[in-house]
This record gives structure tokens, C-alpha cells and sequence, in this order.
């Protein structure tokens, strides 16, 4: 059975190459790896929720109320980053389009020409000049662009990110360069919160042991140990990654670029991106304009689906139409069963102008058909004639 092509319009999210996950029409767009996400969310949930059960209400009444306030501030502050982190766009670039993808083909062939057979074609690169230094623009032969300056391609959503920094599964999404100011706010202010409520467990458990001893006090509130050893663990990795990045931010430079070497090591290249000014570096990368996305990931794009033809048929019933009478002109396209002889143009015309059909002459003879086209043009002007009178 044959298929219709019937084309409808679709948000462009749909059709976004790559390995992300995209909700709430496409205002949400996360990578596929989402495992480790939901732990974070479970342990800062759970510690925190531990922690006004079980502290709260105690230190409240015997230390001072602002306690369990400023730990609900500051839990929903972190919960508020760490969704910013992970629901928006990382700054994914477009790949390129079919058209552009054979343009920049036919670039790089005729600048690389033609290549001995054996021999590994040169790397596809291009020099850019940024503050004074060289920067090379490297080919992705996946997304078929030059990516920009400090993108590259992130393996595990298969996307090139721009000021691509790393792919962390505890957020679920790549940091580039659209939210790495709410990642490492998120990572700051998670610092705070597991040392704010380490301190308070262990003050609440001395403050309690006074009264009714250590052991009956770790007997009474069991979610109290539990959270000492989740803040504990914690504690060293959250906070060795706020410094870790902070001192990435002073300098300007990301996690990629500081792992692959890339302002340092045997080539000593000076960062063209630093100010050399510590305050000046944090302030591009924490206080800089908010960068749009690129992707317009809401917007509409038209969809060919095939439907069969008796579907198709049935949703969109062809009109009937109804056999003009009018004269056709005669045409090498026109079939010659269908095209209409000039003597039945002449009787139509003569009996329009009839007054009347009394006045009617009796129907002439039939003229038998000639073999020349011009005495069948003669012919029918005669009959044409006789009707008239």
C-alpha cells in the first residue's frame, strides 16, 4: 500500500540530535545519565529533613529560633542551584546544517588539496588570534563545525559545549558555559549547608549528653549519628571542589583546560582569556551577562510523517468537480480524445443566440469526416451559419 507524505509542525526539541532529555516541552533539557542526580537530591533531601527533625526543634528551644530559619534559607537556596544546574541548557552549539556541513567540506579540500594515498590528510584546524595569541579552532567531526574558542565535545551527551568545563553526573548535565556560575554557586552553598549542619549535629549531641549522657543521647536521636556520617564524607569532597574551582575562577580558566594542559606544560602559552587580576577574572566568569541559548529549543519545525494512502484518502476527500462546457483551446499537451472541435464551439454559440426553438432549421445531415484538418474547420463554420439563420 502506498504511503502520503503529510507534513506537521513539531517543537524543534524533537528533533535535537544528541544524548539529552528534554520535559515539560522542551523547557527542560538534561542528559540521559540522570542515576546519580537523584542520589544528590535524596542525600541533600534527606540529610537535611534528618536534620529539622531531629536538631531543630531542640536547638530552637535552647539556643536560639533563627537556627532552623536560616537552615531552611540556605536548604532551598541549594535546591534552587542544583535545579537551575541541571534543567537548563549547558550552551550546546547547533550542528551544522546539511548544505553547510558540504560547504565547510569543500573548504577544507581545496585548502588541504589533494592528499598521496597512504598519507594521514593534515589536522582540520583553524589559527584565530585572541588578545595577542594564537588559538586553534578545532574541526568536530561529529557536529561537521570549527568549534569556538575553549568549546569541545562532550562524549556522554554528544553535543558540543561552549566553554565546555565538564560533564558532572552529580547535577546530571554538562557545566559550560551557560550555568557554571550556578554550578559553583550551588557547590559553594552546598559547603555551607553540610558544615552549617555537621556543626549543629555535633552541638546538639554535646548539648544533650550534659543532661542525659552520651550514650543515651545517640540512643534518643539515631538520625544524629546518620547525619555526622553523611556531613562527614561529605564535607571533604564538597568543600576540596568549591576551592578547586575557585581557584580555576581566579584564573579564568576551566576544568578541560586545566586537565588537558593547555596554558601550561611544554608549550608555556600565557592564557589569552586571564586579565591577570584576580578580582577582574571573577567578576567576567560570576558577574558577566547571561549568555542566551542557541538551540530555540521551543520553536517549530515542520515534520514529514508517511500516512497511507486510504488514510489519507478518507481525512482529505479530493472535490468532485463538474465538466466545464466552455471551449478549450487545443494544445500539443492536450489529448486528442479530449480536445473539443470547433464546430461543436459553433453550434453552442448559435444556439445561445437563438430567440427561440420554433425558429430552429430542421438538424442538418452529419458531414462525413475529412482526412484535412482545414475542411473540417470549413465544414463546421457552414453548420454554424445554417443554425444561425
Amino acid at each position: 500500500m502506498s504511503a502520503v507524505m503529510i507534513a506537521r509542525k513539531v517543537r524543534k526539541w524533537e528533533k535535537l540530535p544528541g544524548k539529552n532529555t528534554f520535559c515539560c516541552d522542551g523547557r527542560v533539557m538534561m542528559a540521559r545519565q540522570k542515576g546519580v542526580f537523584y542520589l544528590t537530591v535524596f542525600l541533600i533531601v534527606g540529610t537535611c529533613s534528618l536534620f529539622f527533625a531531629f536538631e531543630c526543634p531542640y536547638l530552637a528551644i535552647h539556643l536560639s529560633p533563627a537556627i532552623p530559619v536560616f537552615a531552611i534559607v540556605l536548604f532551598l537556596f541549594v535546591m534552587a542551584l542544583l535545579l537551575r544546574t541541571s534543567f537548563s541548557d549547558p550552551g550546546v552549539l547547533p550542528r551544522a546544517l546539511p548544505e553547510e556541513a558540504t560547504f565547510i567540506e569543500m573548504e577544507i579540500e581545496a585548502a588541504n588539496g589533494n592528499v598521496p594515498a597512504g598519507q594521514r590528510p593534515p589536522p582540520r584546524i583553524r589559527n584565530v588570534q585572541i588578545n595577542g595569541q594564537i588559538v586553534k579552532l578545532k574541526y568536530c567531526y561529529t557536529c561537521k563545525i570549527f568549534r569556538p574558542p575553549r568549546a569541545s565535545h562532550c562524549s556522554i551527551c554528544d553535543n558540543c559545549v561552549d566553554r565546555f568545563d565538564h560533564h558532572c553526573p552529580w547535577v546530571g548535565n554538562c557545566v559550560g558555559k551557560r550555568n557554571y556560575r550556578y554550578f559553583y554557586l550551588f557547590t559553594l552553598s552546598l559547603s555551607l549547608l553540610t558544615i552549617y549542619i555537621f556543626t549543629f549535629a555535633i552541638v546538639h549531641v554535646v548539648m544533650r549528653s550534659v543532661d542525659s549522657g552520651f550514650v543515651k543521647t545517640l540512643q534518643d536521636t539515631p538520625g544524629t549519628v546518620l547525619e555526622v556520617l553523611v556531613c562527614f564524607f561529605t564535607l571533604w569532597s564538597v568543600v576540596g571542589l568549591t576551592g578547586f574551582h575557585s581557584y580555576l575562577i581566579s584564573l579564568n580558566q576551566t576544568t578541560n583546560e586545566d586537565i588537558k594542559g593547555s596554558w601550561s606544560g611544554k608549550n608555556r602559552l600565557q592564557n589569552p582569556y586571564s586579565h591577570k587580576n584576580i578580582v577582574k577574572n571573577c567578576c567576567e566568569v560570576l558577574c558577566g551577562p547571561a549568555y542566551p541559548s542557541v538551540l530555540d529549543r521551543r520553536g517549530l519545525t515542520q515534520d514529514d510523517l508517511p500516512v497511507p494512502a486510504s488514510t489519507a484518502t478518507q481525512s482529505n476527500p479530493v472535490p468532485q468537480t463538474t465538466k466545464t462546457t466552455a471551449p478549450l483551446i487545443p494544445n500539443e499537451h492536450t489529448p486528442d480524445d479530449a480536445k473539443p472541435s470547433i464546430a461543436d464551439s459553433a453550434i453552442a454559440h448559435a444556439e445561445k443566440r437563438s430567440p427561440s426553438p420554433k425558429e430552429k432549421s430542421p438538424t442538418p445531415a452529419k458531414v462525413p469526416p475529412l482526412a484535412s484538418p482545414e475542411t473540417d474547420v470549413e465544414a463546421s463554420i457552414i453548420i454554424a451559419k445554417e443554425k444561425a439563420l
